[in-house]
């Protein structure tokens, strides 16, 4: 306990939080289901404070949260001293296992939702959603002190028991959906690839015509092609040898390198022309598929590295290549299985093969295992490394 206070009392700007053997929050009075719930602010040193260790049973059955996966914790720490001047937190929320009181801020009916709220310093507080944000907290402060007096709202429910936390914890989460890979890319401004993707489809004008900005996937009926978290994934496969360059040479060499393939891809230079809809695209080509772009974006960090002086020549073979999804010979078990389009990535490495083939590149040793793998119950067809037939 003593521990617990001179934690407490150790926060910068004195200590408001504390009332004798309770802490005290500002707070806004709710109902729901009935039932009363507060809203406050804590400062982020008093959220390991009062939350303490989050320990977790063994069995599943007997807590109220997922198990503490710790490999995001280092990552939500880094967020939060890496960008002391914008992250953003978003509630935890917590029940007090206590005798809890709130202290309206006046008799005044406009007043007797706002107030005060005191928690005993020796209640019991369990997260029922946010642990991995709370222990990173934890971190972030011992890395960037200034952080204990910035605040995080807390919701608090009162606790009625493990079956009502585990309850809120399954509300919670039963519809939350992560945005899509396409809105991350349209909105993050901190991740550098998917700066350089947005320039690669604001400049390039295939992708500027034809990408679907919101969803990772489309109707039938959807007049696009790409999306942009395809452009995303294939643009960081062609950088991925270009680590240490600064942002403007990167964009740079991604813009020029999509220009070309561009120029050089029949189908989609039929597609500018308004000689083929989006929608024969899609199901008659290939080239629009996001497995392909990836492969694509994949040689292109072959061809910027060990063919800096000929990579666009290079580039003119995709002219001679049969894109149409009914040639067989090329992406039959590779994209195309039983008539469907495959995703993974053992596929991936099949369709870089076929491309590298028709560009004279050669394969590596992953290629090379993957390949004879992929042609080993065929008959053999010379291989994409003997001769070409």
């Amino acid at each position: 306990m003593d521990d617990l206070l001179s934690k407490v009392v150790s926060l910068g700007n004195g200590n408001p939080y504390l009332d004798r053997d309770s802490y005290r929050f500002p707070a806004v009075r709710g109902i729901q289901a009935n039932k009363e719930y507060y809203v406050s602010m804590c400062p982020l040193g008093l959220v390991p404070v009062i939350l303490g260790h989050q320990g977790m049973c063994s069995n599943p059955e007997s807590r109220a949260q997922r198990t503490l996966n710790r490999a995001r914790i280092p990552i939500i720490a880094s967020y939060l001293t890496n960008n002391p001047k914008s992250y953003v937190l978003t509630p935890l929320v917590a029940s007090v296992d206590g005798y809890i009181v709130f202290e309206p801020s006046g008799h005044d009916p406009d007043h007797y939702r706002i107030g005060w709220l005191k928690i005993p310093v020796v209640a019991s507080i369990v997260l029922n959603d946010g642990q991995h944000r709370a222990a990173a907290i934890e971190r972030a402060i011992t890395e960037k002190p200034d952080l204990v007096d910035e605040t995080i709202p807390i919701v608090f429910f009162l606790d009625l028991g493990l079956e009502r936390s585990q309850q809120i914890f399954a509300d919670i989460n039963r519809h939350a959906v992560r945005p899509n890979t396409s809105l991350n890319v349209l909105y993050d401004r901190r991740d550098v690839t998917a700066k350089i993707a947005m320039e690669v489809f604001q400049k390039i004008s295939v992708f500027a015509n034809f990408t679907e900005t919101e969803k990772s996937s489309m109707s039938l009926s959807s007049p696009k092609v790409f999306t942009l978290s395809g452009i995303y994934h294939a643009t960081k496969e062609l950088l991925t040898r270009k680590g240490s360059w600064p942002l403007e040479e990167k964009a740079h060499a991604a813009i020029d390198y999509w220009s070309e393939v561009e120029k050089n891809m029949g189908p989609w230079v039929r597609l500018k022309k308004g000689e083929i809809s989006a929608q024969e695209l899609r199901s008659d080509y290939v080239c629009g598929h996001t497995m392909v772009l990836i492969a694509i974006g994949r040689i292109g960090a072959h061809l910027l590295e060990e063919h800096t002086f000929d990579w666009k020549r290079r580039l003119t073979a995709f002219e001679r290549i049969d894109w149409r999804r009914s040639n067989a010979s090329l992406w039959e078990g590779r994209l195309v299985i039983g008539g469907q389009l495959v995703n993974s990535r053992s596929n991936l490495v099949l369709i870089t093969n076929v491309i590298k083939k028709e560009l004279g590149l050669p394969l590596t040793p992953e290629e090379i295992a993957a390949e004879t793998a992929f042609m080993s119950p065929r008959e053999i067809r010379g291989g994409l490394n003997g001769n070409d037939n």
